[in-house]
């Protein structure tokens, strides 16, 4: 078996937490336990993916501050929230107050541009400032500096009874250092580093320079480390897809193949007018998913993954691909658990 040149040190996965609209407690009820039980199995993270007008996670702090109270170890994240549909200073006060509950374990991951549809849900989101509403970089480095403690008002001191800060309170020490950007592009993963976050890569990347996405993924990790100040330390998330099958029934063998078969046309060719390419999905034995994630050149330089689980499959399923994920793909990458 090949050796990767750094150890796997994280293991994470990934879930939409999708939810029947007759019935959205059951499936947030699902989300929970499925945290819950990869804090069991020994995984180091659980993310949450971000969803709005959908039948999946709308609102991931909210979620993940349940999680906080049932969970005592596990790194708790979002992958992503899109900061077009936030308030930079509102949010910054709703991550660190989580981050408080949660011990310090919250590693809240973002993206930037348009909320999706955007021409659909201006007038509900934005009604006065729709045509005027930044939505680059800028929105990003407002969260940054709230959450880092710069001062978000010029007023600070006793008035009346109350009390007044100039800073986002709570004030959660070493949340600044946990915030991670979602980049698929040279230029996110520039901006990302020479801003000092951390980066969420995925298994989709705009192809800008090649139409190889390991090659790709490889020039977004490496950009972005040489303008990051800690340099080749600078912390990086892998996040493909993998479906091992050591222990599925035939039946979810199957269904598994079929879900990437039906997926991988999209991986042979960009996408659209942003020519997005999207990363085949792994299935098949742990030993196997190994050997191809050893081959792939982005992942040899990671050493923390947040796999992603697929949208579609069921609490059973989650429950066999995360128990599978543990105990044969995580000792096949070198990763030894925590003591």
């Amino acid at each position: 078996m090949p050796t990767t040149p750094r150890p796997l040190r994280k293991l994470g996965f990934l879930t939409i937490g999708l939810f029947d609209g007759a019935d959205p407690r059951r499936g947030h009820e699902s989300t929970l336990e499925i945290i819950e039980l990869g804090e069991r199995l020994g995984f180091d993270s659980a993310w949450v993916r971000h969803r709005h007008l959908q039948y999946g996670i709308s609102s991931p702090l909210t979620v993940l501050a349940a999680a906080s109270q049932r969970t005592s170890r596990i790194e708790l994240g979002t992958a992503v929230i899109p900061l077009g549909w936030e308030n930079p200073l509102r949010l910054a006060e709703d991550l660190a107050t989580v981050d408080i509950l949660s011990g310090g374990r919250l590693n809240p991951g973002v993206s930037v541009g348009p909320p999706m549809h955007y021409d659909r849900v201006k007038s509900a989101l934005y009604p006065d400032t729709a045509e005027t509403e930044d939505f680059g970089y800028a929105r990003v480095r407002r969260l940054l500096d709230f959450v880092r403690g710069e001062p978000a008002t010029d007023f600070s001191g006793t008035e009346g009874f109350e009390v007044f800060s100039d800073r986002v309170q709570p004030h959660a020490r070493g949340l600044g250092r946990r915030m991670w950007y979602g980049g698929g592009s040279l230029r996110s993963a520039r901006w990302a580093g020479e801003h000092g976050m951390n980066l969420l890569t995925s298994s989709v990347v705009k192809a800008e320079e090649s139409e190889d996405f390991a090659e790709i993924q490889l020039s977004h990790i490496r950009t972005f480390r040489a303008h990051h100040p800690d340099g080749d330390q600078a912390r990086v998330s892998q996040g493909l897809v993998v479906l091992p099958t050591d222990t599925a029934s035939p039946a979810q063998r199957a269904k598994y193949e079929a879900y990437a078969r039906q997926r991988l046309p999209r991986t042979a060719t960009p996408q659209g007018p942003g020519r997005l390419l999207f990363a085949p999905d792994l299935v098949g034995p742990s030993a196997e998913i190994a050997e191809r994630l050893f081959a792939h050149a982005a992942f040899r330089e990671v050493d923390e993954v947040a796999f992603a689980l697929p949208f579609t499959f069921g609490h059973e399923d989650y429950v066999q691909i995360l128990t599978d994920i543990v105990t044969g793909l995580g000792p096949a990458l070198g990763r030894r658990p925590a003591a």
